[in-house]
Protein backbone atom coordinates (compact mmCIF):
# COMPACT_ATOMS: atom_id res chain seq x y z
CA UNK A 1 0.00 0.00 0.00
CA UNK A 2 0.78 3.67 -0.85
CA UNK A 3 2.66 5.30 2.16
CA UNK A 4 1.28 8.65 3.54
CA UNK A 5 3.39 11.16 1.13
CA UNK A 6 2.82 14.36 3.61
CA UNK A 7 6.60 14.15 4.75
CA UNK A 8 8.27 13.39 1.44
CA UNK A 9 6.39 15.62 -0.98
CA UNK A 10 5.10 18.62 1.62
CA UNK A 11 0.91 17.22 -0.14
CA UNK A 12 1.52 19.29 -3.28
CA UNK A 13 -2.25 19.20 -4.86
CA UNK A 14 -0.97 19.67 -8.64
CA UNK A 15 2.86 18.50 -8.69
CA UNK A 16 5.51 16.19 -7.54
CA UNK A 17 4.88 12.52 -6.95
CA UNK A 18 1.40 13.30 -4.71
CA UNK A 19 -0.31 16.13 -6.99
CA UNK A 20 0.86 13.95 -10.23
CA UNK A 21 -1.02 10.98 -8.86
CA UNK A 22 -3.87 13.13 -7.62
CA UNK A 23 -4.48 14.52 -10.56
CA UNK A 24 -4.53 10.65 -12.60
CA UNK A 25 -6.64 9.03 -10.09
CA UNK A 26 -9.10 12.03 -10.67
CA UNK A 27 -8.87 12.18 -14.27
CA UNK A 28 -9.43 8.56 -14.68
CA UNK A 29 -12.64 8.87 -11.78
CA UNK A 30 -13.77 12.13 -14.22
CA UNK A 31 -13.95 9.76 -17.72
CA UNK A 32 -15.80 6.84 -15.39
CA UNK A 33 -18.54 9.41 -14.53
CA UNK A 34 -18.41 10.45 -18.27
CA UNK A 35 -18.88 7.10 -19.28
CA UNK A 36 -21.74 5.61 -16.75
CA UNK A 37 -23.43 9.48 -16.89
CA UNK A 38 -23.46 9.58 -20.75
CA UNK A 39 -26.51 7.12 -20.76
CA UNK A 40 -28.91 9.37 -18.73
CA UNK A 41 -28.95 12.50 -21.77
CA UNK A 42 -29.00 9.16 -24.40
CA UNK A 43 -31.93 7.27 -22.66
CA UNK A 44 -34.62 8.10 -24.68
CA UNK A 45 -32.52 7.10 -27.76
CA UNK A 46 -31.64 4.32 -26.31
CA UNK A 47 -35.18 3.20 -25.28
CA UNK A 48 -35.99 3.73 -28.62
CA UNK A 49 -33.27 2.08 -30.76
CA UNK A 50 -33.65 -1.32 -28.21
CA UNK A 51 -37.58 -0.47 -28.11
CA UNK A 52 -37.37 -0.49 -24.12
CA UNK A 53 -39.88 0.95 -21.40
CA UNK A 54 -39.01 3.33 -18.92
CA UNK A 55 -38.71 0.38 -16.02
CA UNK A 56 -36.17 -1.98 -18.38
CA UNK A 57 -34.32 1.28 -18.85
CA UNK A 58 -34.03 1.65 -15.20
CA UNK A 59 -33.12 -1.50 -14.23
CA UNK A 60 -30.12 -1.55 -16.74
CA UNK A 61 -29.00 1.85 -14.84
CA UNK A 62 -29.48 -0.39 -11.79
CA UNK A 63 -28.02 -3.60 -12.41
CA UNK A 64 -25.03 -0.77 -13.16
CA UNK A 65 -25.25 0.73 -10.35
CA UNK A 66 -25.85 -2.09 -8.30
CA UNK A 67 -22.56 -4.09 -8.98
CA UNK A 68 -20.70 -0.66 -8.59
CA UNK A 69 -21.97 -0.62 -5.17
CA UNK A 70 -21.09 -4.09 -4.65
CA UNK A 71 -17.79 -3.79 -5.19
CA UNK A 72 -16.90 -1.04 -3.12
CA UNK A 73 -16.31 -3.11 -0.09
CA UNK A 74 -14.02 -5.76 -1.68
CA UNK A 75 -12.02 -3.40 -4.08
CA UNK A 76 -11.20 -1.10 -0.82
CA UNK A 77 -10.39 -3.98 1.19
CA UNK A 78 -8.34 -5.79 -1.37
CA UNK A 79 -6.29 -2.14 -1.87
CA UNK A 80 -5.60 -2.27 1.74
CA UNK A 81 -3.97 -5.34 1.20
CA UNK A 82 -2.58 -5.58 -2.08
CA UNK A 83 -2.02 -2.17 -3.73
CA UNK A 84 -3.63 0.37 -4.70
CA UNK A 85 -2.50 0.29 -8.67
CA UNK A 86 -3.10 -3.26 -8.79
CA UNK A 87 -6.76 -2.45 -7.91
CA UNK A 88 -7.07 1.18 -9.88
CA UNK A 89 -5.34 -0.48 -13.10
CA UNK A 90 -7.53 -3.43 -13.60
CA UNK A 91 -10.78 -1.64 -13.22
CA UNK A 92 -9.91 0.78 -15.91
CA UNK A 93 -8.91 -2.74 -18.25
CA UNK A 94 -12.23 -4.21 -17.21
CA UNK A 95 -14.19 -0.48 -17.74
CA UNK A 96 -12.63 -0.17 -21.17
CA UNK A 97 -14.34 -4.14 -21.86
CA UNK A 98 -17.32 -2.42 -20.78
CA UNK A 99 -17.71 0.32 -22.93
CA UNK A 100 -16.87 -1.49 -25.84
CA UNK A 101 -19.59 -3.92 -25.22
CA UNK A 102 -22.82 -0.78 -24.38
CA UNK A 103 -21.25 0.84 -27.70
CA UNK A 104 -21.90 -2.52 -30.00
CA UNK A 105 -24.93 -3.93 -28.18
CA UNK A 106 -27.63 -4.92 -30.70
CA UNK A 107 -30.29 -6.16 -28.15
CA UNK A 108 -31.45 -5.28 -24.52
CA UNK A 109 -30.32 -8.49 -23.40
CA UNK A 110 -26.46 -7.52 -24.23
CA UNK A 111 -27.15 -3.74 -23.27
CA UNK A 112 -27.42 -5.44 -19.65
CA UNK A 113 -24.19 -7.55 -19.94
CA UNK A 114 -22.00 -4.34 -20.60
CA UNK A 115 -23.24 -2.65 -18.50
CA UNK A 116 -22.66 -5.21 -15.71
CA UNK A 117 -18.79 -5.10 -17.05
CA UNK A 118 -19.58 -1.20 -16.35
CA UNK A 119 -20.59 -2.03 -13.13
CA UNK A 120 -18.07 -4.05 -11.89
CA UNK A 121 -14.94 -2.17 -13.62
CA UNK A 122 -15.98 0.98 -12.20
CA UNK A 123 -16.93 -0.81 -8.81
CA UNK A 124 -13.26 -1.21 -8.98
CA UNK A 125 -11.82 2.24 -8.72
CA UNK A 126 -13.27 4.38 -6.99
CA UNK A 127 -12.69 3.25 -3.03
CA UNK A 128 -8.77 2.48 -3.60
CA UNK A 129 -8.88 6.11 -5.53
CA UNK A 130 -10.00 7.70 -2.47
CA UNK A 131 -7.79 5.35 -0.26
CA UNK A 132 -4.92 6.80 -2.05
CA UNK A 133 -5.99 10.45 -1.84
CA UNK A 134 -5.52 9.49 2.19
CA UNK A 135 -2.37 7.95 1.55
CA UNK A 136 -1.03 11.02 -0.40
CA UNK A 137 -2.62 13.94 1.77
CA UNK A 138 -3.26 14.35 5.70
CA UNK A 139 -3.53 18.06 6.68
CA UNK A 140 -5.00 19.02 2.97
CA UNK A 141 -7.05 16.30 2.74
CA UNK A 142 -10.49 18.06 2.45
CA UNK A 143 -8.80 20.49 -0.39
CA UNK A 144 -7.83 16.81 -2.05
CA UNK A 145 -10.86 15.17 -2.16
CA UNK A 146 -12.23 18.23 -2.86
CA UNK A 147 -10.41 18.14 -6.26
CA UNK A 148 -10.84 13.92 -7.05
CA UNK A 149 -15.01 14.61 -6.40
CA UNK A 150 -15.24 17.49 -8.60
CA UNK A 151 -13.41 15.55 -11.45
CA UNK A 152 -16.52 13.58 -11.67
CA UNK A 153 -18.65 16.41 -11.60
CA UNK A 154 -16.39 17.60 -15.10
CA UNK A 155 -17.05 14.29 -16.22
CA UNK A 156 -20.63 14.99 -16.42
CA UNK A 157 -20.38 17.95 -17.73
CA UNK A 158 -18.27 16.51 -20.19
CA UNK A 159 -21.28 13.62 -20.57
CA UNK A 160 -23.69 16.45 -21.30
CA UNK A 161 -21.92 18.22 -23.75
CA UNK A 162 -20.79 14.49 -25.69
CA UNK A 163 -24.32 13.62 -25.65
CA UNK A 164 -25.62 16.38 -27.19
CA UNK A 165 -23.13 16.48 -30.15
CA UNK A 166 -23.28 12.50 -30.93
CA UNK A 167 -27.17 12.90 -30.95
CA UNK A 168 -26.51 15.94 -33.08
CA UNK A 169 -23.83 14.37 -35.38
CA UNK A 170 -24.15 10.19 -35.15
CA UNK A 171 -26.12 7.65 -32.52
CA UNK A 172 -26.06 7.09 -29.30
CA UNK A 173 -23.16 4.25 -29.63
CA UNK A 174 -20.60 6.89 -30.76
CA UNK A 175 -20.65 8.02 -27.40
CA UNK A 176 -18.51 5.19 -25.86
CA UNK A 177 -15.41 5.25 -28.42
CA UNK A 178 -13.76 8.30 -27.02
CA UNK A 179 -14.37 7.66 -23.09
CA UNK A 180 -12.44 3.96 -24.00
CA UNK A 181 -9.14 5.80 -25.40
CA UNK A 182 -8.85 8.19 -22.78
CA UNK A 183 -9.68 5.51 -20.08
CA UNK A 184 -7.09 3.38 -21.94
CA UNK A 185 -4.51 6.83 -21.76
CA UNK A 186 -5.40 6.87 -17.70
CA UNK A 187 -4.19 3.43 -17.20
CA UNK A 188 -1.24 3.28 -18.83
CA UNK A 189 -0.50 6.81 -16.73
CA UNK A 190 -0.87 4.88 -13.72
CA UNK A 191 1.06 2.06 -14.48
CA UNK A 192 3.71 3.84 -15.16
CA UNK A 193 3.91 6.84 -12.51
CA UNK A 194 2.79 4.70 -9.40
CA UNK A 195 5.67 3.44 -7.29
CA UNK A 196 3.67 0.51 -5.97
CA UNK A 197 3.64 -2.76 -7.11
CA UNK A 198 1.02 -5.17 -8.58
CA UNK A 199 0.48 -7.61 -5.99
CA UNK A 200 -2.10 -10.55 -6.50
CA UNK A 201 -2.53 -13.02 -3.75
CA UNK A 202 -5.48 -14.99 -1.59
CA UNK A 203 -6.87 -11.60 1.01
CA UNK A 204 -9.16 -12.43 3.68
CA UNK A 205 -12.28 -10.06 3.34
CA UNK A 206 -13.46 -10.03 7.29
CA UNK A 207 -17.50 -9.00 5.71
CA UNK A 208 -18.37 -9.53 9.22
CA UNK A 209 -15.54 -8.18 11.29
CA UNK A 210 -15.68 -5.01 9.46
CA UNK A 211 -19.26 -4.93 9.59
CA UNK A 212 -19.24 -5.50 13.40
CA UNK A 213 -16.49 -2.87 13.76
CA UNK A 214 -19.06 -0.64 11.95
CA UNK A 215 -22.59 -0.99 13.21
CA UNK A 216 -21.58 -0.68 16.71
CA UNK A 217 -20.91 3.02 16.81
CA UNK A 218 -24.34 4.79 16.69
CA UNK A 219 -22.82 7.83 14.82
CA UNK A 220 -21.67 5.39 11.86
CA UNK A 221 -25.11 4.12 11.24
CA UNK A 222 -27.04 7.49 11.96
CA UNK A 223 -24.17 8.55 9.00
CA UNK A 224 -24.79 5.58 6.94
CA UNK A 225 -28.62 6.11 6.66
CA UNK A 226 -28.31 9.82 5.89
CA UNK A 227 -25.14 9.12 2.88
CA UNK A 228 -28.09 6.06 1.73
CA UNK A 229 -30.80 8.65 1.38
CA UNK A 230 -28.74 10.83 -0.31
CA UNK A 231 -27.25 8.58 -2.61
CA UNK A 232 -30.67 7.09 -3.46
CA UNK A 233 -32.00 10.80 -4.32
CA UNK A 234 -28.11 11.46 -6.40
CA UNK A 235 -29.02 8.38 -8.60
CA UNK A 236 -32.37 8.90 -9.20
CA UNK A 237 -31.60 12.47 -10.42
CA UNK A 238 -28.33 11.63 -12.78
CA UNK A 239 -30.34 8.68 -14.19
CA UNK A 240 -33.89 10.61 -14.94
CA UNK A 241 -33.21 14.24 -14.60
CA UNK A 242 -32.57 14.85 -18.34
CA UNK A 243 -35.69 12.73 -18.97
CA UNK A 244 -37.71 14.68 -16.23
CA UNK A 245 -36.99 18.17 -17.71
CA UNK A 246 -38.05 17.23 -20.97
CA UNK A 247 -41.25 15.28 -20.31
CA UNK A 248 -42.55 16.75 -17.19
CA UNK A 249 -40.95 20.28 -17.96
CA UNK A 250 -41.23 20.75 -22.00
CA UNK A 251 -37.82 21.54 -22.52
CA UNK A 252 -36.25 20.62 -25.57
CA UNK A 253 -33.52 18.39 -25.52
CA UNK A 254 -30.73 20.86 -25.56
CA UNK A 255 -31.80 22.50 -22.66
CA UNK A 256 -32.85 19.28 -21.03
CA UNK A 257 -29.20 18.34 -21.21
CA UNK A 258 -28.11 21.69 -20.73
CA UNK A 259 -29.62 21.07 -17.06
CA UNK A 260 -27.89 18.18 -16.94
CA UNK A 261 -24.95 19.88 -17.68
CA UNK A 262 -25.27 22.90 -14.92
CA UNK A 263 -25.66 19.81 -12.50
CA UNK A 264 -22.15 19.16 -12.80
CA UNK A 265 -20.75 22.52 -13.48
CA UNK A 266 -21.92 23.57 -10.37
CA UNK A 267 -20.37 20.88 -8.71
CA UNK A 268 -17.00 21.28 -9.85
CA UNK A 269 -16.95 24.54 -8.72
CA UNK A 270 -19.04 23.85 -5.19
CA UNK A 271 -17.04 20.23 -4.03
CA UNK A 272 -13.69 21.64 -3.81
CA UNK A 273 -15.18 24.98 -1.66
CA UNK A 274 -17.01 22.70 0.20
CA UNK A 275 -13.81 20.56 1.03
CA UNK A 276 -11.95 23.34 1.78
CA UNK A 277 -14.71 25.10 4.21
CA UNK A 278 -15.28 21.42 5.77
CA UNK A 279 -11.55 21.79 6.85
CA UNK A 280 -12.40 24.76 9.11
CA UNK A 281 -15.65 24.34 10.38
CA UNK A 282 -17.93 21.76 11.59
CA UNK A 283 -18.70 18.81 8.73
CA UNK A 284 -21.74 17.65 10.14
CA UNK A 285 -23.48 21.23 10.04
CA UNK A 286 -22.13 22.19 6.73
CA UNK A 287 -23.27 18.95 5.47
CA UNK A 288 -27.08 19.59 7.18
CA UNK A 289 -27.09 23.18 5.63
CA UNK A 290 -26.05 21.57 2.46
CA UNK A 291 -28.72 19.24 2.13
CA UNK A 292 -31.40 21.16 3.04
CA UNK A 293 -30.57 24.12 0.44
CA UNK A 294 -30.74 20.91 -1.85
CA UNK A 295 -34.38 19.74 -0.58
CA UNK A 296 -35.95 23.69 -0.81
CA UNK A 297 -34.45 23.87 -4.54
CA UNK A 298 -36.19 20.37 -5.94
CA UNK A 299 -39.34 21.86 -4.26
CA UNK A 300 -38.85 24.69 -6.57
CA UNK A 301 -37.73 22.71 -9.66
CA UNK A 302 -41.18 21.12 -9.22
CA UNK A 303 -42.86 23.72 -8.67
CA UNK A 304 -41.69 26.02 -11.00
CA UNK A 305 -43.40 26.24 -14.33
CA UNK A 306 -40.88 28.57 -17.27
CA UNK A 307 -37.66 27.19 -18.46
CA UNK A 308 -36.04 30.10 -16.56
CA UNK A 309 -36.89 28.95 -12.89
CA UNK A 310 -37.07 25.66 -13.44
CA UNK A 311 -33.12 25.46 -14.75
CA UNK A 312 -32.19 28.21 -11.93
CA UNK A 313 -33.66 25.78 -9.48
CA UNK A 314 -31.54 23.49 -11.25
CA UNK A 315 -28.20 25.23 -10.64
CA UNK A 316 -29.51 25.66 -7.10
CA UNK A 317 -30.61 22.53 -6.23
CA UNK A 318 -26.75 21.32 -7.77
CA UNK A 319 -25.23 23.66 -5.27
CA UNK A 320 -26.41 22.16 -2.45
CA UNK A 321 -26.71 18.45 -3.43
CA UNK A 322 -23.05 18.57 -5.00
CA UNK A 323 -21.28 20.27 -1.41
CA UNK A 324 -22.04 17.04 0.25
CA UNK A 325 -20.02 14.35 -0.73
CA UNK A 326 -16.51 15.49 -0.21
CA UNK A 327 -17.77 17.29 3.43
CA UNK A 328 -18.77 13.83 4.27
CA UNK A 329 -15.98 11.49 3.05
CA UNK A 330 -13.62 13.35 4.60
CA UNK A 331 -15.60 13.38 8.06
CA UNK A 332 -15.58 9.51 7.56
CA UNK A 333 -11.73 9.17 6.40
CA UNK A 334 -10.62 10.76 9.39
CA UNK A 335 -13.12 8.26 11.55
CA UNK A 336 -11.54 5.01 10.07
CA UNK A 337 -8.28 3.52 11.72
CA UNK A 338 -5.57 4.36 8.78
CA UNK A 339 -4.59 0.37 8.27
CA UNK A 340 -8.53 -0.67 7.30
CA UNK A 341 -9.80 3.61 6.05
CA UNK A 342 -9.91 1.57 2.32
CA UNK A 343 -12.23 -1.50 3.13
CA UNK A 344 -14.03 0.53 5.92
CA UNK A 345 -14.88 3.48 3.75
CA UNK A 346 -15.76 0.38 0.63
CA UNK A 347 -18.16 -1.05 3.45
CA UNK A 348 -19.71 2.02 3.89
CA UNK A 349 -20.13 2.83 -0.13
CA UNK A 350 -21.44 -0.45 -0.63
CA UNK A 351 -24.34 -0.21 1.49
CA UNK A 352 -25.32 3.54 0.67
CA UNK A 353 -24.67 3.16 -2.86
CA UNK A 354 -26.63 0.12 -2.92
CA UNK A 355 -29.47 1.43 -1.80
CA UNK A 356 -28.64 4.39 -4.13
CA UNK A 357 -28.93 2.05 -7.11
CA UNK A 358 -32.24 1.28 -6.25
CA UNK A 359 -33.14 4.59 -7.49
CA UNK A 360 -33.79 4.71 -10.78
CA UNK A 361 -35.87 1.17 -10.85
CA UNK A 362 -37.70 3.86 -8.34
CA UNK A 363 -38.14 6.69 -10.88
CA UNK A 364 -38.97 4.45 -13.95
CA UNK A 365 -41.66 2.21 -12.15
CA UNK A 366 -43.24 5.43 -10.64
CA UNK A 367 -43.23 7.09 -13.95
CA UNK A 368 -44.96 4.11 -15.93
CA UNK A 369 -47.19 4.09 -12.81
CA UNK A 370 -47.61 7.83 -12.60
CA UNK A 371 -45.36 10.23 -13.62
CA UNK A 372 -41.78 11.53 -13.01
CA UNK A 373 -42.85 14.52 -10.90
CA UNK A 374 -44.56 12.08 -8.13
CA UNK A 375 -41.16 10.12 -8.21
CA UNK A 376 -39.23 13.27 -8.04
CA UNK A 377 -41.20 14.22 -5.09
CA UNK A 378 -40.67 11.50 -3.03
CA UNK A 379 -36.65 12.46 -3.50
CA UNK A 380 -37.53 15.72 -1.86
CA UNK A 381 -38.65 13.79 1.27
CA UNK A 382 -35.52 11.46 1.03
CA UNK A 383 -33.55 14.67 1.44
CA UNK A 384 -35.71 16.41 4.77
CA UNK A 385 -35.21 12.47 6.18
CA UNK A 386 -31.29 13.29 5.86
CA UNK A 387 -31.01 16.22 7.25
CA UNK A 388 -32.69 15.09 10.26
CA UNK A 389 -30.29 11.69 10.71
CA UNK A 390 -27.56 14.48 10.65
CA UNK A 391 -28.96 17.41 13.35
CA UNK A 392 -29.60 13.83 15.79
CA UNK A 393 -25.86 13.13 14.97
CA UNK A 394 -24.62 16.29 15.90
CA UNK A 395 -27.03 16.48 19.25
CA UNK A 396 -25.23 13.38 19.98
Amino acid sequence: MTEPAAARDDERLVTGYSGRLLIAVSIGWGLIQTGRLVVSPLLPAISADLAISSTRAGFALTVLWGLYALLQYPSGRLSDRLSRKTLLVGGLVLLCAGFVALSTAPTYPVFLVGAAVVGVGAGLYPTPARGLVSDLFVDRRGQAFGIHTASGDTGGVVAAVLATLVLGLATWRAAFLPVVVVVAAVALALHWWSRETYVLERVDLAVVDTGRRLLREPQLRWLLLSYSLYAFTWQSMVGFLPTFLRVSKGLSPALANTGFAALFVVGAVAKPVAGGVGDRLSRGLLATVVLAVAAAMLTVMLLASTPAVVLGAVVAFALGLMAFPPVMQAYLMDSFPTDSMGGDLGAMRTVYIGVGALGPTYVGVVADAADYAVAFTGLVGCLLVSCLLLLTVGRR
